[in-house]
């Protein structure tokens, strides 16, 4: 009985301790204010999770300043931006997070995991994602026409860079896509007698009447409608196939999940919307007025903003 009374003691300390140790590591005390912007809470959680993320991304350790503007921003992004009615919904922010998974070939929870394994919340990425959403959204509504970039500003543009004319020049073309259906799991003997029959389509077929008259009349093949497209809407490596292939004929076969695919090149005509280099300096173009627009757009509103640091910076009203 003494014994226990001794012990008494000891174990009320054990336990302050242990219940000092969580207060100290609870959520209240991780997301402790740092920043307040507007009346919103910017905690030193968020810091830590906006810094995690970036060195994810950069490989580099930000300094901690540098993340709080960025987070500065975003706040003061999001509120302009309700101003104004821009303001997108739950769905619309998580499809924008599966879409950069999609680009990192992960679906939403591949990406989550992700994420977390390197102790990052997806709500962190997803609060940037709002921010970009709702400032673009913003800034080409209200400053569209200022945006805008004449074919004039582009000709003279083209015509200062110089080089040579068969970079200026753009086509368009009208094709229709074929497919020699292979179904899922087929042995590989099958997909190359597919490729082989496409070699020898290619050399029977002289146009796209023809084109469509045999792979109509095939079965497990497909002739789809007519697309048309010009120069600047295809990537270097398609643009060039078709300019190699003559109209007619048949562009050489690739090997597909669908099978083995090819396209009928129907017509080629010069065009005057876009060539491919106008439409790299129109969006050279844009993207300098739309930086310039932006940033200016941000510094005001930054600066009739309300900023008060509490921890980690000198205290400030206003910018």
């Amino acid at each position: 009985m003494k014994i226990t009374l001794i012990f008494r003691p000891f174990c009320r300390l054990a336990i302050f301790a242990v219940l000092l140790s969580a207060c100290l590591n609870s959520p209240l005390h991780a997301q402790s204010v740092a920043v307040m912007v507007n009346g919103e809470p910017i905690t030193t959680f968020d810091i830590e999770q906006r810094s995690r993320l970036i060195q994810i991304s950069t490989h580099k350790t930000p300094p901690r300043q540098q993340v709080i503007d960025e987070l500065i921003d975003e706040k003061v992004k999001i509120k302009e931006a309700k101003k104004y009615g821009v303001n997108p919904t739950s769905s619309d922010i998580d499809q924008a997070y599966a879409s950069m998974g999609a680009r990192m070939r992960m679906s939403p929870d591949q990406l989550t995991k992700s994420l977390a394994s390197q102790g990052v919340r997806p709500d962190t990425i997803k609060a940037r994602l709002k921010a970009d959403l709702v400032w673009g959204s913003l800034v080409r509504g209200r400053f569209k026409d200022s945006l805008l970039v004449s074919d004039r500003d582009v000709n003279d543009a083209l015509k200062a860079s110089g080089g040579d004319q068969s970079k200026t020049e753009g086509f368009e073309y009208q094709m229709r896509p074929v497919v020699l259906i292979v179904p899922r799991g087929a042995a590989a003997s099958v997909m190359e007698a597919r490729r082989k029959e496409a070699d020898s389509l290619r050399e029977r077929i002289q146009s796209c009447a023809d084109a469509a008259h045999i792979f109509k009349a095939m079965r497990n093949a497909t002739i789809r409608d007519t697309v048309v497209k010009t120069s600047a809407d295809l990537p270097p490596p398609l643009r060039d196939l078709l300019d190699k292939t003559p109209v007619g004929h048949l562009t050489p076969p690739e090997i597909t999940r669908q099978g083995v695919e090819m396209v009928a090149v129907c017509e080629k005509k010069v065009t005057s919307v876009d060539t491919p280099k106008k439409k790299e300096i129109r969006e050279k173009m844009f993207a300098a007025k739309y930086e310039k627009k932006s940033k200016d757009y941000l510094d005001d509103i930054r600066r009739s903003a309300m900023i008060e640091y509490r921890q980690g910076g000198p205290g400030k009203k206003g910018e």
